[in-house]
């Protein structure tokens, strides 16, 4: 009874409101919210870093599919390959639901190396260059995408008497469940802060791949242990010493830490030497 009361009930309804027969879920709003805000951030880099702003619409383009249609992928093929392959049609129902983070990440590595193809060479950026400044804001919305799960009462962890449990009697849940997705959250918005102000305060004394190899560290290792009290996604994780999920973690935290030591010793200043007046400079010589 005790453990009872020192829960938290949670029973949000994952639809904020309706037009017509069609919802708008807390879900889709913080999910398009994290690009939005990401863009915003981003162009701050650019103005900061003397780079034209006019470019950003297609990263933001490029970003936001890259990761509906890679989050889409991975979920099909690393959870459920043999149901989605029986039938493929319902891969394109992405309203149905099933995104996976691993394979967000994966397709925005694979749509930001096309981008680079248009824009790098012309301005004096590269790939890594410009993940660097991605992954900054990629945190962010990572943390914006686990509060969207939180209100639709899943990705949820397994039962505890700590009081901090939630019991999601949307789910028809009637004990305590770790909040998973609270803890994710926080690890993605500490991350967040924390390459934001490495950014603000010393990006002239490091070099390129520190941002990206520290994300993809910090994001991927927090994951690989919170899945340790998550319920598992699919049936074949039960038995499993590991989930998929933290199997796929750690190529992630790997590659992050070869990145950090590429870097160290062979990485380019991580600021790009300055090619001429502000965008905004510019922008007040035209209207004089």
């Amino acid at each position: 009874m005790l453990h009872h009361l020192l829960s938290i009930q949670w029973d949000v309804d994952p639809n904020l409101f309706h037009i017509g027969s069609y919802s708008f879920r807390y879900y889709n709003i913080l999910f398009v919210l994290g690009f939005l805000t990401g863009y915003y951030i981003v162009k701050n880099f650019f103005r900061r870093e003397h780079l034209p702003t006019s470019m950003l619409d297609s990263l933001l383009y490029t970003l936001f599919f890259s990761a509906v249609i890679g989050a889409r992928l991975g979920h099909c093929f690393f959870y459920d390959p043999s149901y989605y392959l029986a039938n493929p049609l319902e891969i394109l129902m992405v309203w149905r639901g099933g995104l996976a983070s691993h394979g967000g990440t994966i397709g925005i590595l694979i749509g930001v190396w096309f981008y680079i193809k248009k824009y790098g060479p012309q301005y004096g950026f590269g790939y890594i260059w410009l993940l660097d400044r991605i992954a900054i804001p990629t945190a962010l919305a990572a943390c914006f995408i686990r509060l969207g799960n939180l209100m639709n009462s899943e990705v949820y962890g397994v039962e505890t008497s700590l009081p901090w449990g939630f019991i999601f009697a949307h789910n028809g849940e009637t004990v305590a469940k770790h909040p998973t997705q609270i803890y994710e959250a926080l690890c993605y918005l500490l991350t967040f802060f924390f390459l934001l102000w490495l950014y603000r305060k010393y990006l002239p004394k490091l070099k390129t791949g520190v941002f990206l190899g520290l994300f993809l560290i910090l994001i991927f290792t927090s994951r690989f242990f919170i899945e340790f009290v998550k319920n598992p996604q699919v049936a074949f994780e039960v038995n499993m010493s590991l989930d998929m999920g933290q199997w796929l973690s750690i190529p992630f935290i790997l590659f992050g830490i070869g990145l950090l030591v590429y870097s160290h010793i062979k990485g380019k200043p991580a600021l790009l030497p300055r090619r001429g007046p502000a965008p905004r400079t510019l922008e007040k010589k035209k209207k004089g």
